[in-house]
């Protein structure tokens, strides 16, 4: 087609050259990001004004009463590389649209071949008077236009009468639309902004929220004119929200920008790739920039500006007048009012502070007022007003020159601590910086990243759902964890000094800002500057620091064999008091749960609680040590033998020689079942057990033992995209294997379709019985294309001799890939290797699988080792090609 058949080629011409000079001085670093929306908005004006010229050239009829509007984006002149355009043809009384349509139709497809996705909307004035509850999106987008060209006295009409009557009439009803869709915006980011790789637009703390902040601002003016009470929306609008907002919004104009440049689409993910690409090239960095910024640090500043413009919606949220927000169920949290205190008052939910004159001094700059005012936020859920934050703000220079330390500064701590809101109102310090001036050490965690696929908050936000979590004991739950918080509401409550459990949680990853390797080490040594700042006595200082030092060494317990009486005795070692227990076991719990909302599974506090029983137990001096062996008649096998009545002799000879484990980690009743299933070989030869449960399921396979029994089971298990969380494997005299694997379902496979239970267990079936190959079954999931990791970890293979005494315990910490379990059990099976125990844990991207092997029943010696980590490097290494 010749060019002479496109008349507003020229005009596009322009425009993408334009468009190439934009995007080079934005590459170039010249270029802010807000002078680069503005550029491409200012160059979009200039080719619609040249294509309805030109459409009015072959149609006289557009040349009146009809106006071109730039809403939404457009409209505020913030037109980001890629987004789409949101037009507005406004059409007066007296035109048809139908008349109308083939010019603008001929407008938007030039624009469309210009590579502007356009998104049109055509309207008469009176209809844009009008609100559409299923539309709000319109009229959201009408508070934010501008003409462009056309009829500007029609646009006139729009800008002083038709808008002004729309937000006046319905300011109320478009506020509580605009609150539901923020509401369900958020919640569909799980409510909050820590993100591993957030959406910059519609996260919590994104530029949606920025847009928020300004119609609620437009919302309220409407909302007081319409009452004859005034009003100025530029006096709440984003350039009035101070230099830190500002600042927050600039940052993420500049990181919209250079993500639609990276992506080249309306792509607002900051994910690993892009973190890694801004902070190599220094993006939205000022002042002094480091040598060199690694992503995590780079992310610190996105968290930081996205905080910021988090509690500036938030507070604005907040000031909405009750009425709308009682309609919200769940958006405000209930609070009591009118509650008078010393210095300041709550009202509907809010932190009044009195004024100078009222109170004698500003109590703002009185740390006595201030630390109560949190308290009372910690205590009873209420929140800032506007004025409060500002003059806490304005007074944190005062209150640094007149605050004290020592057991005064640690009662408003223990105050503030113990409250059931205490993980909010430690937020608000910390937004504020009172937190930081009241302990210093807090500063090096302050929107601190860890950068891998398991951990979902920053350090700081981390620290403070650890204390949500702890405080959520207090109160009745539902759901799965409900029986677990109930059992740890009762060991909190048993606890004589809780405040010290939630001084602990509040430093116990200090050491994480600096970099000295160890940081239970590192969080312990500065805690201990702080205690004796809070002057805590010496036992409560012992308890705090070392459960600081010890926080970790629950979980590395729960990679141990828990019903292995040696690891429960060193685990024992390291608490020695039942208190410290018990508030390590709280602080446990709580830390899974506060790395990733899904960390903490029934499994894992299963595990927990009997870890913590068995060492509660050790401790009480209350456990039989001398338990007796399966061929020796002690209660346990009086118990099974009491269940099967006559068969006392084939019980005996059935339980010869499995491990004392296998009777004190099965019921009588498991126990049974088992014995029933060996005397079935007869007729079957491979016996199944299928317990299915959502959120773990069990599969008992008993059968004659033989070479890779347990790997042929992880295959056909990885084959149907199992995620195997425990297994463990034992043996009789006989040769009778008993190998139980309890395992998650990754792809929800059996719960979608309950059909699927008997295929998959037959599935397992053929294959132990050899009918069918692993290998043909494994196929299948080998042909999926691996996806590269997010996060590469390091391979550790390591051995310890002295955490059993008849077997030794191998770990292996790897990249978690398909096949990874049945490599590593293949290879075992290879090196003549018998797995006693296995435990199979997976955190994100890392598998940690810890093994108790023992070869011709005895412990490896060294050299057996040395080859065996070789093999397993191998092994390792050709499973993940």
């Amino acid at each position: 087609m010749k060019a002479t058949e496109y008349p507003g080629s020229g005009g596009r011409a322009a425009y993408q050259r334009r468009m190439l000079e934009v995007r080079g001085a934005f590459e170039a670093g010249g270029a802010s990001g807000a002078a680069t929306i503005a550029a491409r908005a200012a160059a979009l004006d200039e080719l619609v004004r040249d294509l309805w010229a030109q459409a009015i050239e072959r149609d006289s009829r557009l040349g009146n009463g009809i106006s071109l509007v730039a809403v939404g984006g457009y409209g505020r002149k913030e037109l980001f590389p890629y987004s789409d355009v949101d037009l507005l043809f406004l059409l007066d009384g007296r035109l048809a649209e139908r008349d109308v349509k083939d010019g603008i139709r001929r407008v938007n497809q030039e624009m469309w071949d210009c590579g502007i996705r356009v998104s049109p909307a055509t309207r008469k004035l009176a209809e844009c008077e009008r609100f559409d509850a299923e539309n709000a999106e319109f009229a959201l987008s009408l508070m934010d236009h501008r003409w462009v060209t056309g009829d500007a006295l029609l646009y006139d009409k729009l800008a002083e009468q038709s808008v002004p009557k729309l937000l006046q009439r319905e300011h109320k009803t478009i506020t509580v639309r605009l609150l539901e869709l923020t509401r369900a915006r958020h919640a569909k980011y799980g409510d909050t902004l820590f993100h591993l790789e957030p959406n910059i637009k519609d996260c919590p703390g994104g530029l949606r929220d920025v847009h928020v902040c300004g119609w609620m601002a437009k919302l309220r003016a409407a909302g007081a004119l319409a009452q004859k009470k005034g009003g100025n929306e530029s006096d709440r609008g984003p350039a009035a929200d101070g230099n830190e907002f500002r600042k927050a919004v600039d940052f993420l104009w500049l990181v919209r920008c250079f993500l639609h440049y990276r992506h080249e689409r309306d792509d607002n993910t900051l994910d690993w790739q892009a973190q890694d690409a801004a902070a190599e090239t220094a993006v939205g960095m000022t002042g002094r920039k480091p040598k060199k910024a690694d992503a995590a640090y780079w992310m610190r500043l996105y968290f930081r500006h996205a905080r910021s413009v988090e509690r500036r919606v938030t507070q604005m949220l907040d000031e909405m007048p009750v009425a709308s927000a009682s309609r919200l169920p769940g958006l405000k949290r209930e609070r009591k009012v009118e509650v008078v205190q010393h210095g300041f008052r709550l009202e509907r939910g809010r932190v009044v502070l009195e004024t100078s004159t009222e109170f004698g001094h500003d109590p703002a700059g009185d740390p006595d007022v201030v630390l109560q005012v949190f308290a009372a936020m910690a205590r009873t859920g209420v929140t800032l007003g506007g004025d409060a934050e500002e003059r806490l703000s304005q007074g944190l220079p005062l209150l640094s020159a007149h605050l004290e330390e020592g057991p005064a500064l640690w009662h408003h701590l223990q105050g503030i601590l113990k409250g059931a809101y205490a993980g909010d109102a430690l937020r608000s310090m910390h937004a504020m910086g009172v937190l930081e001036l009241l302990i210093p050490e807090f500063h090096g965690i302050d929107a601190l990243v860890i950068r891998d696929a398991y951990h979902r908050y920053t350090v700081d936000e981390h620290t403070f759902v650890l204390i949500d979590t702890l405080h959520g004991l207090e109160s009745a739950q539902s759901g799965g964890m409900a029986e677990w918080a109930m059992r740890l509401g009762g060991v909190l409550r048993e606890l004589p000094h809780p405040e010290l459990l939630y001084l602990a949680a509040l430093l116990h990853d200090t050491g994480k800002g600096r970099s000295t390797g160890d940081h239970t080490r590192e969080s312990a040594r500065m805690a201990e500057s702080v205690l004796e700042r809070l002057e805590l006595d010496t036992y409560e200082s012992g308890l705090v620091v070392n459960l600081i030092a010890n926080h970790l060494e629950m979980s590395a317990a729960l990679r141990r064999d828990i019903f292995d009486e040696e690891t429960v005795q060193a685990f024992a070692g390291k608490m020695q008091t039942p208190e410290a227990l018990r508030m390590l076991t709280l602080f446990t719990y709580a830390d899974i749960n506060a790395v990733h909302p899904d960390a903490l599974t029934p499994w894992k506090a299963e595990n927990l609680w009997q870890l913590f029983i068995a060492t509660a137990n050790y401790l009480d001096r209350s456990v039989d040590e001398e338990r007796l062996g399966a061929q020796e008649e002690s209660e346990l096998v009086h118990r099974v033998v009491a269940l099967l009545p006559g068969q006392k002799a084939a019980v005996l000879e059935y339980l010869e020689g499995f491990p004392e484990r296998y009777v004190l980690t099965r019921t009588p009743a498991q126990v049974r079942t088992h014995f029933k299933m060996a005397t079935g070989f007869a007729g079957d030869p491979v016996q199944l057990d299928f317990r299915y449960v959502p959120a773990v399921s069990e599969l008992t396979l008993v059968t004659k033992d033989r070479p890779q029994l347990f790997a042929t089971m992880a295959g056909v298990l990885a084959a149907w995209g199992m995620n195997i969380v425990t297994a463990d494997a034992f043996s009789n005299r006989q040769g009778v294997v008993v190998d139980t694997f309890r395992f998650t379902d990754s792809f929800r496979t059996l719960e979608m379709n309950a059909s699927e239970h008997e295929a998959f267990v037959k599935s397992v079936h053929d294959v132990m019985t050899g009918a069918v190959s692993v290998e043909k079954l494994l196929s299948g999931r080998r042909r999926g294309r691996r996806k590269a990791p997010l996060v590469v970890v390091e391979t550790r293979v390591e051995f310890d001799d002295e955490a059993s005494s008849h077997s030794t315990l191998l770990e292996v910490v790897a990249q978690d890939t398909t096949g990874l379990l049945r490599a590593l059990s293949l290879m075992l099976a290879a090196q003549g290797c018998n797995i006693e125990v296995a435990l199979v844990d997976t955190e994100g991207e890392t598998a940690i699988d810890v093994f108790y092997l023992t070869r011709s029943e005895a412990k490896l010696d060294k050299e057996e080792e040395k080859v065996l980590r070789e093999a397993l490097l191998r092994a390792i290494e050709e499973n993940a090609r």
